[in-house]
């Protein structure tokens, strides 16, 4: 039969893997979008404004 209070298990566990995966991801993300707006820069883009 499982636990009913599971905060007395022991500490939590330490970050896995996973983890460090989902962060070079999100790391990638921001730094494509910051390249593509650094390359569309130099062909004088702008926001649509309006």
């Amino acid at each position: 039969m499982s636990r009913r209070n599971s905060k007395s298990a022991g500490p939590p566990p330490s970050p896995g893997i996973y983890d460090g995966l989902l962060f070079v991801a999100c790391a990638s993300l921001i730094a494509g979008i910051i390249f593509l707006c650094l390359h569309l820069n130099e062909y004088n883009w702008d926001l649509a404004t309006g």
